[in-house]
Formats: C-alpha cells, structure tokens, sequence
C-alpha cells in the first residue's frame, strides 16, 4: 500500500519496528551488494568541482570527500577527510585540519595536505564566473607545515568558514588529475568518496560503485546506485511507477506529489517521504526603479501579499508560508514580516500609500524565470498579480524570460520587482542574509545596511558558537522587515518518491538538501 511519511514517523518506525523484531534495514551481504537505481531531473552542469556552485553538488558528495562534511542527523560540520578546528585564540581567523592517516583517491595517488591546499587554490585561480570562488572571500592564505597539516589563514574572523569547507564546492580533487589553472574536460571524474564514477553519460545518466579504497564516515547500504537523469518529471514518475527505478529526488512537481498521495492502484508499492526543505522563493525590489523607490510601495505589498492563499492554491500544500528570510529549520529563523503587517488587508495596506500621499494606483512590472523554478512560477506570479490588483491599490504586468536573460535583466538592475530562488550553501543564517546585502550581493541590486554589514554580521561571524549569534540575526530580520527590500514568499518542502523495498529515504538528504546516495537500500524484511 502507498505510505506517506514523515522524517519524525520514519524514525518512530525504525524504533517500533526493531522492538518488534522485524528486520526493516537489512545489513546482510546480498541486500547491501544491491544497486539502487535513482531518477531525478536535477543533472550536472559540469564534473569540475571548480566550476560548480549548482546542483552539481548532488554528484560530487557522493564521489569526493572534503575537509569536514555533514554526515546524517548533523546541522555542524563533522570530520571527513581530516578533523579541522580554530585555533585557540585566533578569533576564528586561523582555521586548522589534521589529514586522516592512509587517505588516497580512487586511482590510488595520496591524499594529503597538498591535495587540499591544491585543490582550494585551483578554484581561486581560475576564478569561474558564478563558480564557487565567491565562497571564499574571507580566506587569505593556505598553509601546509607538514604533509598531514593544512592551515587556512583568513583576512577576518569568520566562524562559518568551516560551513563553507563542508560544502561540495570544496571538493579534494587528484593534483594529477586535475590541471591547476583550468577545468577538467574530459568527461572524466577522480575523487575519494564512497563511490567511483564508472560511466557518465550528459543528460543520461551516471553509474556509482562502491570505492574499495573509500576511508570516510559513509555507511553505504547498497552495492552501487545508477543515476538517471530525466529532462521532465513525467517520466520521471512514470518509470518510478514502472519500477524502472527505485526511488526519485528532486524534480516532482506539486501536482505529482498530491497525485502520489491518492490512494489508486498505480500508487500502490510506493512511499513518499516528506521533509522541511530549506530553499525559499521571495520578491526582490530595486530600490533604484522610481516605481518601488518608495518604501512605502513595498510596504503596501507586503501587507496584501497571501502567503496561505499562494500556497495552497499554487504549490497545494507542498510549501509552507515564509514570513522571515531564514527559513524554518534554520537557527535564527522569526516570523517578523508576520509580526508586523499581520493577515493580508488592503484597507491597511490603502493607509500605508495614502499617509505616504501616494493616491493613484501604483503600476508595476513583476519579472520571473520561465525556467529556474519549477512550471508553478508562472502561476505563482499570477496569482500575486491578482491580490495585488483585487485590492485595487496596483496595476501589475507580468514578464517572464528563461533564465540566462532574466539573470543577465536583473544583474543589470533592469527589473523593479523580480522573483528569485535560494538553495542554501549550508545551513546557517548567515547563508541566509550575507548573499544578500551590500554593495555587491548576489541579486546584482546593492542593499545598503551599515548596520547589517558593518556591525551585526562581522560581530555574529566571531562566534564560533553558531547557536550563540540569534541576537544579531534577529535584529538583522527587523531591519529587513522594515526596509521591504526582499519579501519572503514561502520554503519548500522535500519529497523522496521511492518503492516501499527501499529504505534509508528518511536519512538520504544532508543539511545542504543534497542526496546521499550510501543511505538508500533494500529491505528484506517488513
């Protein structure tokens, strides 16, 4: 029968299910030397760690290892290759790691302090536009006193530089394998993760096996795991259904996740696991454009905008609302856009413009990716455009571009009011602030907060203590809520379809939401 469940139901079941004496995770020789066959719509966009700060991530956790990772149930960095910490008294300026003894990649070539400082640096030098070197604006030099040693010493203090180090980007790549001043190119990949990339196909798919040399923290529950790249989710589902494959990450669209949940023969034999996902959709205004220049517009906005209404009607309960932009999950998160305008209400919103002397109906043009997101973009913006225009307050005209032409709009400050996305780099609220504020931010639209980046931020990246800095990114969401430059909209949730044979779902997705592919294998028992 099809089952539904939760990450927080998945573990009661393990417990009652182990009570009982029903073997539900099976460690036996035959199932773990299984292979899983995965699909998703979510496919590399290079095999160069240098060049990736996309989804890319999905392969490289499952091949390479870095420096300190986020094994299942941990929100902090854990050791991977090495165990890595901040010097006493270095006021998370001087970040040290300690290669684990006997490391090699696949090929067989050593795995050590020089790999690391290599593979970080080859990112710098060659500096991919969009690439991950953006992540790495705090460090400053790379030290290797020994050959088991590497010291990253950084130009401020920046306690969440162990988070960044966690993330696939930072991958430790082959010095004999990977040139120092260019990508790689050949199709090929060579890392020290639990899987060997054996064959790769663009678009198509990517076959993993097991790495006989592998020294890390993955307990692999299975022999291997082919990933099957789909273009659409259609038949993504369709294959899930055929049980052409196993289980599906990334790609179900609103309507295939309720249409799983009914209770009809072709859903028979799947599950579908459901979590908190940590990627936010919001609304960005260009403070620049005469039409939204106005803090009293955006204000006015966020007093009509229907998060319930938007999600319910659009997404289907597949989102939650997102009044702060720190998501649910995340330390740090609040409700302040809540706390101050409140439900939806156009009379309040009528007084917001009028005290500000502003009597005509305001016009604007909403811009989105016809691409990026999903196919409920178009949707979500225009049932934005039509509580927007019920209040009678504003005249919204939509425009919708693929992505490479909407991106290159809005880095050039050409749209007033534009839709984006974020998939976290870490879990952290700084992930969630940082990108988005001063001069130069990711939304190519300067958000100028002296406050923000000169006091709160420098002051919470001290603290090595990540639970200690919720004062300062509080206060950092009040100045937002104020400003109305960004508009939290809503955060997704996470869903993994897969055949009831296949357990681990509920653990196969780190903090990063990326896919760890050694958590999923089959039950011999249930």
């Amino acid at each position: 029968m099809f089952n539904r469940t939760s990450l927080q139901a998945a573990a009661a079941l393990a417990s009652i299910s182990l009570l009982s004496g029903c073997s539900v995770f099976s460690d036996s020789e035959s199932a773990v030397d299984q292979r899983i066959v995965v699909g998703t719509t979510s496919s590399p966009s290079t095999l160069d760690p240098a060049a990736a700060w996309d989804n890319s991530w999905e392969l490289f956790r499952n091949v390479f290892q870095t420096l300190v990772a986020f094994p299942t149930g941990s929100a902090t960095p854990n050791p991977d290759a090495a165990d890595c910490a901040f010097k006493q008294g270095s006021s998370s300026r001087v970040y040290e790691c300690q290669i684990h003894e006997g490391l090699t990649f696949s090929n067989g070539h050593k795995l050590d302090a020089e790999a690391v400082k290599y593979s970080i640096e080859r990112i710098r030098t060659i500096n991919v536009d969009g690439g991950p070197n953006g992540m790495l604006g705090s460090l400053d030099k790379i030290d290797v006193p020994d050959p088991q040693t590497v010291v990253f010493r950084l130009n401020q203090p920046d306690a969440t530089f162990p988070f960044i180090l966690a993330t696939p980007a930072m991958s430790i790549v082959d010095p004999a394998e990977y040139p120092a001043d260019k990508l790689r190119e050949d199709g090929k990949l060579v890392g020290s993760g639990p899987y060997v990339l054996d064959d790769y196909s663009e678009g198509e798919k990517a076959e993993l096996t097991r790495n006989p040399s592998y020294k890390g923290f993955a307990d692999r529950k299975n022999g291997g795991v082919t990933i099957r790249y789909f273009k659409e989710s259609e038949p993504m589902v369709t294959a899930l259904k055929k049980k052409e494959i196993d289980a599906t990450y990334r790609g179900l669209t609103a309507e295939e996740v309720v249409a799983l949940q009914e209770d009809k023969p072709e859903n028979q034999h799947l599950q579908l696991i459901e979590s908190t996902g940590a990627d936010i959709r919001y609304l960005v205004f260009n403070a620049k454009d005469p039409s939204v220049a106005r803090p009293a517009v955006r204000r006015a906005i966020a007093q009509l905008v229907d998060r319930d209404e938007l999600v319910n009607k659009v997404y289907q309960g597949t989102a939650e609302p997102l009044y702060s932009m720190v998501p649910k999950g995340i330390a740090g998160h609040t409700t302040k856009f809540f706390d101050r305008f409140g439900s939806p209400d156009a009379a309040k919103a009528k007084k917001i413009l009028r005290e500000a002397g502003i009597t005509e109906t305001v016009k604007l043009d909403f811009w989105y990716t016809t691409d990026r997101y999903g196919s409920a973009t178009g949707p979500e913006f225009t049932e934005l455009k039509r509580q927007l225009e019920e209040s009678g307050l504003f005249e919204v005209t939509l425009h919708g571009k693929p992505w490479k032409e909407f991106q290159a709009g809005y880095q050039k400050g050409q749209y007033p009011v534009f839709g984006r996305g974020w998939f976290p780099d870490f879990p952290d609220p700084d992930n969630f602030i940082a990108p988005f504020v001063g001069k130069t931010n990711v939304l190519g639209t300067p958000y100028l907060s002296p406050k923000i980046t000169g006091e709160l931020l420098p002051k919470s990246r001290r603290e090595s203590d990540r639970g200690a800095v919720t004062d300062e990114f509080t206060e950092a969401q009040e100045i937002m809520v104020q400003d109305v430059r960004l508009l939290p909209l809503w955060q997704g949730k996470l869903y993994i379809a897969a055949s009831e044979d296949i357990a681990g779902g509920e653990r196969a997705l780190d903090p990063q939401t990326v896919m760890q592919m050694w958590e999923l294998g089959r039950r011999t028992s249930w």
